[in-house]
């Protein structure tokens, strides 16, 4: 089964309503976003971070047209630094190549050692966007069903000010 296949199947066991719109391969978020012109919803851009020792992993949901400070959110999670994880490290925890990075990559995550980090600024919208775990796809869920899927799995997350 493909990753999408398996994302989409876990979204109806957990009775999550998404729509999905299909396109050529897309590794920025410009050129996903020039895919879905006219769909109501956040612009998702996710970020897989690790601290400076590479012993805590981090998944950082923001609108993809805001600039991350890293310094900022260092700070906001009491760390000394932090950077992108390496391709490797990615492929590993959430078995998935740069530039196809979601939420949905959390089903790979067998340890479960990822802190899910949501900025505050995008919550008040009623939906997001997020590959399905393939950049050839762009799926659409509510903001409560975003919430609905992570605790399900057994996650938590902590809303931020980015």
């Amino acid at each position: 089964m493909e990753q999408y296949q398996v994302v989409y199947a876990v979204l109806n066991k957990m009775n999550i309503p998404f729509d999905v719109v299909e396109h050529l391969p897309a590794l920025t978020t410009e050129e996903a976003d020039s895919y879905i012109v006219g769909k109501e919803g956040v612009r998702t851009k996710t970020l897989f971070l690790c601290n400076k020792k590479k012993t805590a992993y981090y998944l950082v949901v923001m609108d993809d047209g805001k600039r991350l400070d890293m310094e900022h959110l260092a700070e906001t999670l009491n760390e000394k630094r932090m950077s992108f994880c390496s391709p490797e490290r990615l492929m590993e925890k959430m078995a998935l190549p740069p530039g196809v990075v979601s939420i949905f990559g959390l089903l790979n995550n067998v340890d479960q050692d990822i802190k899910v980090y949501l900025d505050k600024e995008m919550l008040s919208e009623k939906f997001m966007s997020f590959h399905a775990n393939d950049n050839t796809k762009t799926l659409f869920i509510s903001t409560e069903d975003m919430y609905k899927f992570m605790t399900t799995l057994g996650y938590e997350y902590s809303i931020v000010e980015l």
